[in-house]
């Protein structure tokens, strides 16, 4: 056998073990470089940790020297800054609190003026408040008083003696103020007695050409208080409806009195004065034909609208009247003043006369005195003589007194 030949069985078993002695020697190997590595490497983490430390401690005290440098240095330049900023600031702060005061000056003068504005108004006002407290208290007062008197005026007017007497006196007044004055244009509570009755309208106007207008006066208001004072509308209806009633009664009354018989100078007509428009006014919104049915009878409603416009008209007819009379008069007067005046120009031409005589011996006085007397006087005073006072130069009188002719004068 070659004994490079090697025998199967040989190479089965021992070429395994040859590969596992080069592993496991590879493997022990391996383990001792492993484990000089790790000693290496602890040798040099710990050389650098030792360098590190150095370093770490070297640089912090150059950290800290430069720190402490830098620090002072900020602290100064801080300082030096912060008080420069502080002294602008100051500086800006008063100059803009200047700024904020000359802005805020005006608002505050204004808000101060505002408020002692609104003091005085609070005074005023508080015043005022008093003023018309005690105003409305006195108008509380007052009106009570007037709802007690209209109260005991309207229970006094519910009498028939007082209506009447007070329609009498709105007569009157209206009279006198349509300037028809007492016992000269009428005649009041006039008195007829006829056929054993007495007549009595309450008043006689008397018109020029000796006519008359009688008037006769009705104050229904009985049933025109009932109806104001009604407390629903049928109440006031009702109320209305006799007041309208009572007026027909009153027209169909002094219709029967016939008044234009028993006065000669009287038209065919009575007055009947009722006095108050609302009166009236009342009666016709129940009953409208009233006015118709007293024409009628011959009565002519009047209130005292239409009362003093007729009143006036028959004082404007007295005024035409005495107008008249009046030119009459004046005609007569200038008559006689004409004569007289004639009589006085005929005296004024005798003294004219007179006095042209008198111009003309006085103009021939001063002539002769120039002439004959005056030359020997001035010659004393050129012999010497001395005189207090001179001798004043006479002067003629040249005016003719103006001859006066009837109705003209030259």
């Amino acid at each position: 056998m070659n004994s490079f030949e090697l025998d199967p069985i040989y190479l089965t078993i021992g070429l395994p073990a040859a590969v596992i002695g080069l592993l496991f020697g590879f493997l022990i190997a391996w383990l001792v470089g492993r484990n000089r590595e790790r000693r290496m490497l602890g040798e040099r983490e710990a050389a650098f940790e030792l360098a590190n430390a150095k370093l770490t401690k070297t640089f912090a005290d150059l950290s800290n020297r430069s720190l402490q440098a830098n620090s002072d240095t900020f602290l100064k330049l801080a300082e030096q800054n912060l008080g420069t900023q502080q002294e602008r600031a100051k500086r800006e702060l008063s100059e803009r609190e200047k700024a904020v005061e000359s802005l805020v000056k005006p608002i505050r003068d204004a808000l101060e003026a505002s408020q002692k504005q609104i003091a005085e108004l609070e005074k005023s006002r508080s015043e005022a408040y008093g003023g018309i407290k005690s105003q409305l208290e006195e108008m509380q007062l007052n009106q009570k008083s007037l709802t007690q008197e209209t109260q005991n005026l309207v229970n006094a007017l519910r009498r028939p003696e007082v209506r009447g007497r007070w329609g009498e006196i709105t007569l009157r007044r209206l009279v006198e103020l349509a300037g028809m004055v007492e016992h000269c244009d009428f005649v009041e509570q006039v008195h007829t007695n006829t056929d054993g009755q007495i007549i009595r309208p309450d008043m006689v106007v008397r018109m020029p050409d000796h006519r008359e207008l009688v008037v006769d006066v009705k104050t229904p208001l009985d049933a025109y208080l009932s109806a104001a004072e009604a407390k629903d509308d049928a109440q006031r209806k009702q109320g209305l409806e006799r007041h309208a009633k009572n007026v027909r009664n009153h027209i169909r009354m002094l219709a029967s009195k016939a008044y234009w018989n028993q006065f000669e100078e009287s038209p065919e007509f009575v007055i009947l004065f009722i006095p108050g428009d609302q009166f009236l006014s009342a009666a016709l919104s129940e009953e409208p034909d009233l006015i118709e049915y007293a024409l009628s009878r011959q009565i002519i409603l009047a209130t005292p609208t239409s009362f003093v416009a007729l009143l006036k008209a028959v004082a404007y007819g007295w005024r035409q009247l005495s107008l008249a009379e009046n030119a009459k008069e004046i005609r007569i007067l200038a008559e006689d003043l004409y004569a007289r005046l004639a009589t006085y120009v005929t005296h004024m031409n005798k003294v004219g006369r007179q006095l042209s005589s008198s111009v003309d011996n006085f103009n021939k006085a001063v002539g002769s005195l120039e002439r004959n007397v005056l030359p020997g006087a001035r010659k004393f005073v050129e012999l010497g003589v001395h005189p207090k006072k001179e001798v004043e130069k006479l002067e003629t009188i040249e005016s003719v007194p103006r001859t006066m002719i009837e109705g003209n004068d030259t």
